[in-house]
């Protein structure tokens, strides 16, 4: 019998496993190359994100009653207008800062609450917003301008209720201001944790590294001495109601008030806010 011979398996040529992995790694390293794109367009465009203002004509007049004054405040590279009521004898002065859209001609509009109230009220818009020249590049140049605003007002109301109110993206500002300058009342309306932990809750993939606005309201506000007042709609699918609790978590002396019912943009209109806030501003 001739002897057999038994060959070896012929084995496929080592190709397609190393083909496969240089697209695994080229597909990663293009989904890194976009993340980081997109990380980049963040960081730059930050402001789009954050801000929307509507500007106004420089020659725009404000329909909002002889007792209302147009003020103008010279910042490094901008000017700034604000309205101020001023009421022949006030007890105080409420220095609002609003949200991060719009301008005073749509924020200005219950002067009348505060005239029941007597107490004065001004309002800025920040750079790009309204009449307000410039654009915001930085958080440290927006608070040294929301600064230089009230150092420009707030002499005229020593010995009086000066009371800093801050409205959603106002309100980080506010903090940051009440902690400096320990006004008789801070009052924040829809305030956030942070705009880190609002970030986070959002776009969980952003790292906390990219925001340059951080605006870490936890951080300032237990540093205010005098009464705090946090309002906030239960049904505020903006900035939640849970920053609200966790701010009162850090700082237990201040008042919390939930109002049932309301969300971020009709938070002013229900008639429970409106009496809270009177109740603040006399000090009740």
């Amino acid at each position: 019998m001739p002897s057999s011979t038994h060959l070896p398996p012929r084995r496929p040529p080592p190709v397609a496993a190393p083909r496969r992995h240089r697209r695994i790694a080229v597909l990663l390293g293009g989904a890194l190359l976009l993340y980081g794109a997109v990380l980049a367009a963040l960081w730059f465009w930050q402001e789009r994100l954050l801000f929307h203002p509507r500007t106004l004509p420089a020659e725009h007049r404000f329909n909002v009653g002889s007792d209302v004054h147009e003020v103008f405040i010279d910042v490094p590279g901008a000017r700034l207008n604000a309205l101020h009521l001023r009421l022949p004898q006030p007890d105080g002065v409420v220095f609002y800062l609003h949200g991060n859209a719009g301008h005073l001609q749509s924020w200005f509009v219950d002067a009348d609450f505060y005239r029941r109230a007597n107490f004065d009220l001004f309002m800025l818009d920040y750079r790009g917003f309204g009449k307000s020249t410039g654009r915001i590049d930085s958080q440290a140049q927006l608070e040294a301008d929301v600064r230089a605003a009230w150092a420009q007002m707030a002499p005229a109301y020593e010995g009086r209720r000066r009371i800093i109110l801050g409205r959603s993206l106002g309100s980080g500002l506010a903090a940051g201001l009440a902690a400096e300058v320990q006004p008789e009342l801070t009052v924040l309306v829809s305030p956030y944790e942070s705009i880190a932990a609002l970030s986070r809750e959002i776009y969980p993939w952003v790292p906390g590294g990219v925001l340059r606005y951080p605006l870490r309201t936890d951080q300032m506000l237990p540093q205010v001495r005098g009464p705090v007042w946090l309002i906030h709609g239960d049904r505020d699918t903006t900035i939640p109601a849970v920053h609200s609790q966790r701010l009162k978590a850090l700082l237990p002396g201040a008042k919390l008030l939930l109002i049932p019912g309301a969300g971020h943009n009709d938070l002013q209109d229900d008639a429970l806010y409106l009496q809270a806030l009177r109740d603040a501003m006399a000090g009740r």
